[in-house]
Parts: C-alpha cells; structure tokens; sequence
C-alpha cells in the first residue's frame, strides 16, 4: 500500500480523537483519524431501546461467551448482553499483570471508542487540585492553572451540552450549564437535610452531565430511557460519534479510516521530529505509513504511551520522546468502592416518571478547608434515592396480572446510595511497559502493567465508608447497609499518567502544551498527559486540553515552527 499522507494524524476517535479531529479541520487542515476498531452504525449499533424479549438470552447475557472472550471486559457492569460489543475482545487484545498486582484494563474499540458507554459525569478543575502536587511536595508541579484551562473548559462546554447546578463552589467550579433535572423528593429532602446539619460542608447537587435537557445544534434533549451506555438514537447524551466527528464531516476536511491499528511513530533523528505513523490493517494484517506534519496520539493512556513505547529508536531506547526516563510511569486511576446505602422513611407517596440519566453528587469536602490526619486529597460521591419499583420482580416469585398490579401498586421504600470516588496519588512505582513475550492479535507487542493503591487510597477508602454512613444518619435512615470493594485499580475505568505534562524536559514528557519536549510535532492530549488525577471525572479536562493544544499546534505550523 503506498503512504498517505496529510496535514494531520489523530491516533484514536473517542473523547480526545474526536475534539482533535474537529478543532483540527475546522482549522482547515486535512486530517486522518486513525481507529484500530470497526465503523459504527447508530440505526443498527444503538439498542437502547430493544426490549428484553428481543435479546437471546432475554438480557441476562451468555455468560460462557463473556468468561471466555471478555473476561476482564465483564467486571464492568456495562458490558452485558446488550452493549458487550463496544468491549474489546480480550484474546485478541491482551496484556499482563503481576499475580499480586491486578489490573482491569477497559477498552472499546470502534469509531467513538469508549465515548459510546463512558459515564459522561463532567467536572472542572481547580487551583486546589492544579496546586496540590506542587504545595504537597508530590510528583512534579502542573504545568497549568485554572485560568489556562479555564476558557476551553467554556468553548467545549457550550459544544459538548452539559446540565448542571449552578453552585458558586470555589473548589468545584461551575460550568456553562443548561438547565438541571429536577431531584426528585426522596433527594431533595436529603439535600436540605444535609444543608444544615453539615452547616453547608457537605452539598448534594446535580451530577454535572453530558446529557441535553434542551435541544441542542441538532441533537434532542433526552427522552429519559435511562440505558445511555447501549447508544442514543436522538444524540441527546454526547459522543464523538454523536456530535464531534460529524463536525469534522462536515469541513470537508476529515478522513476517517476504521480498522487501522496503530503500531508506532515513525521518527527522523536529522529533523528530529515525526514523520506519521506505522499502521497495521485490522483486517488484512498489512502493514503501511501514513504521513503529517503534525500528531495527535489521542488513543487512550495506556493505548497512547504504548504506541509511544513500541516506537524506540537508537536515540531513545527506551521509547519514543522519553529523556526523562518519565514515559510509562506515574500511572493513576481513582479509587471507588466506599460508601453506604440507608432506608429513607419518607416521600413514601411520591414516584418518578422516566428514567433520569443522571445522578446525585456530593462535591469533596475532605482536606478543602481542613486538613485530614489520615490522607492527602479528598474525594466525591456519586449516588441517587430511588425505590426498587417493578423491577424488583425479576427476583421475586409471581405470575400473571396480580403480580403485575402488585409490583405497580407498592414501588418498596425509598434508598439512598452514596458511592466514593477517591483520588490516587502519581507514584513513579505505578508504571507500564513492554511484554516482550506477548503480542496483539496484529502481532504489536502488549503491555505489562504494575499498579496499585497505595495506603493513602486505602485509608481514603474507608473514611468514604465513615462519611457516607454520618450523612444518612443525619437524614433519618435506617437499615444502612455499609461497603467498601476491593477493586483493582483500572476498574474506575479513569487511568491517566504515563506521559505528564510539566515544566521541565527532565522530569516530564510533555510541555504546558501537550507537546512532547523532544518530538515536538507529537502531541499527547488524552489521559496519559495527566501530572494528578483530583478525584473528579477526568473526560472534560481531556477535552479541553485537547482544543488548547490544537490551538497551539495551528500557531506553530502558521508560523511554519513545525
């Protein structure tokens, strides 16, 4: 196959990809997004509205396929009888872990990536989560403040379609925001309940989501189904596949090739910059070089930093723009799995109509304003109340209309839940590199993978157990029910680091930009660029980085720096 060659090269369409892909051609510049997976099809790929009836194995799914193809694939809840297909096949892609050091690694891969089942909760930054590093004495100093990021956080806003509370949190700062869902009883009870007896310390508000309670540039507002993670027919939550690469479509400017497996970038030591990258196709096993003057590795953390791995070369041995020896290192993901459930005794009388989306959140009141004395850095909840309702029937013994009526008649008590999100901190022992006696099913070497949590996570953990426990105290609940899981990290599905961003080529990979300090027509804009992680949702950072860098890569090939 001969080379291709373009303007620009973006490695990967999920949350990143498509924000390259669309900030990059509106530029004018012409523009190849490579995706190692399928092409999708929203008439046929998104079946959120498929009843249970239609599904073979009426929902519950085939757990023999699952265990056999998607054995790490399956620990997330999501991938189930209806959405297992945006989930890598596990065989195909595989990867190691020490036996004491697990590490769940979920992927999708097809056009979209994982923007098609991602969570869509979207948070800002602050200056206590860009200060931390520096102030605490850990890792390196972000590279950013909040007023850097600030602005792009507004211009991928007003794209994206975000509903939200206004709140006027200096630690979590708001957004531009449509309209919010209504709490429904049960949850604004508990808000007001919560408002004064923590004297406003700790707030339920909105989850902040990528989901349109009005109609937004051509996509509708949410009908309320409540499955966002098998697709949405009205584009109503957002995708790139809904929203960022038919932007890019529409320029004129955009060639999107699937089935395009990434194997390296291809490096001239005389310009001392990139040239393009290696492909491998998916289906034919080809191998062939797409060229550009400028990259964007958008691929996922990990998936991006092993391209960058596999692309050594006699100037840097240990992969591609790595002089600080930091490539592979200071791998983060959060921590979940702390938290209470409680009976609420109230708004017995009321039900909810439709399924919202979204959830209830508590923004992080730990280490804020006072300083812990069992861990540095804080974290949030997600959470809802609702009541088991019909459902509750799948588990119950019944038949007929009777059972039918009782299910509808009593809908069962109100619960809240309240679920930890905990940041980890970035330690240089936390690392990914090459499995040299492991390949892909394109013959592209794996990764190895070794991380876990550290005590400062652990002991994060159970105070989420404690404070979520004193907040449905505090409302009256009974029957708590406590929990901490023992998850690995990756599980989160939020891994960032393994090419940070800093202020120094010694100690980071990437420049304030995104820029990799040794290539610098390379730029990095997903989350392996992360130097912390906070404890918020990450996808909206990365969106905005991602616009920021694109902006800055323009500027230098305007001024032909590139």
């Amino acid at each position: 196959m001969p080379t291709l060659t373009y303007d620009a090269i973006v490695v990967g369409s999920g949350i990143s990809g498509g924000w390259a892909a669309k900030e990059l051609t509106e530029n004018g510049l012409r523009t190849i997004v490579l995706e190692a997976g399928r092409p999708i099809d929203p008439a046929v790929d998104y079946v959120e509205h498929v009843p249970p009836y239609d599904k073979r194995y009426r929902g519950m799914g085939d757990r023999n396929r699952l265990e056999r193809y998607q054995p790490i694939q399956r620990q997330t809840g999501a991938c189930d009888e209806y959405a297992s297909k945006f989930f890598v096949n596990d065989l195909d892609n595989p990867y190691s872990f020490p036996a004491d050091k697990p590490f769940s690694w979920i992927r999708g891969r097809q056009v979209g990536g994982r923007s098609i089942m991602w969570g869509r909760c979207v948070y800002r930054w602050s200056d206590l989560d860009y200060e931390a590093n520096a102030r605490e004495g850990i890792a390196v100093d972000w590279p950013l403040r909040y007023r850097d990021l600030a602005p792009w956080w507004s211009h991928v806003e007003k794209f994206v379609g975000i509903q939200g509370r206004h709140e006027g949190l200096a630690h979590l700062p708001d957004g531009e925001f449509q309209k919010p869902w209504p709490l429904n009883a049960a949850e604004q009870k508990a808000r007001d309940i919560l408002t004064t007896k923590f004297g406003g310390e700790r707030l339920i508000t909105n989850a902040r989501l990528a989901v349109l309670t009005e109609d937004h540039l051509g996509r509708q507002k949410c009908h309320l189904c409540g499955t966002c993670y098998r697709g949405c027919i009205t584009l109503s939550y957002f995708s790139s596949i809904n929203a960022t690469l038919p932007a890019a479509k529409k320029t004129g400017n955009l060639t999107l090739r699937p089935f395009s497996v990434v194997h390296s970038v291809i490096y001239d030591p005389r310009t001392k910059k990139a040239t393009g990258v290696r492909v491998v196709d998916g289906n034919t096993k080809e191998m062939f070089d797409v060229n550009a003057k400028v990259i964007f590795l958008c691929a996922s953390a990990l998936e991006s930093t092993r391209i960058l791995l596999n692309s050594a070369t006699a100037e840097f041995p240990t992969g591609l723009g790595n002089s600080s020896g930091e490539l592979g290192h200071n791998l983060m993901d959060h921590i979940m799995g702390g938290g209470a459930t409680g009976t609420l005794p109230w708004a017995k009388d009321r039900k909810e109509v439709g399924r919202r989306p979204d959830a209830i959140y508590v923004p992080r009141f730990r280490n804020v304003k006072t300083k812990h004395p069992d861990f540095q850095r804080g974290y949030g909840f997600e959470g809802r109340a609702e009541r088991e309702g019909w459902r509750r029937g799948m588990t119950m013994p019944g038949f007929g209309a009777g059972f039918k009526k009782s299910l509808i008649g009593d809908l069962g008590p109100w619960e809240m839940s309240f679920d930890g999100f905990g940041e980890m901190l970035p330690r240089h022992e936390n690392y990914v590199e090459i499995d040299r006696h492991l390949v892909d099913a394109w013959g592209i070497p794996a990764l190895r993978v070794h991380c876990a949590y550290s005590d400062n996570e652990k002991k994060m953990q159970e105070d989420m157990v404690v404070s979520a426990t004193e907040m449905l105290e505090a409302m009256g609940a009974t029957a708590i029910r406590t929990f901490k899981d023992n998850n690995p990290p990756g599980l989160v599905i939020h891994e960032t680091g393994t090419a940070r961003m800093g202020r120094d080529p010694k100690t980071s990979v990437l420049n304030p930009h995104n820029q990799m300090w040794d290539v610098p027509n390379v730029f990095v804009t997903d989350g392996a660029c992360m130097t912390s992680t906070a404890n918020q949702n990450p996808s909206i950072t990365y969106m905005a980085l991602t616009a920021r860098a694109v902006n800055y890569a323009v500027t230098l090939l305007n001024k032909r720096e590139l």
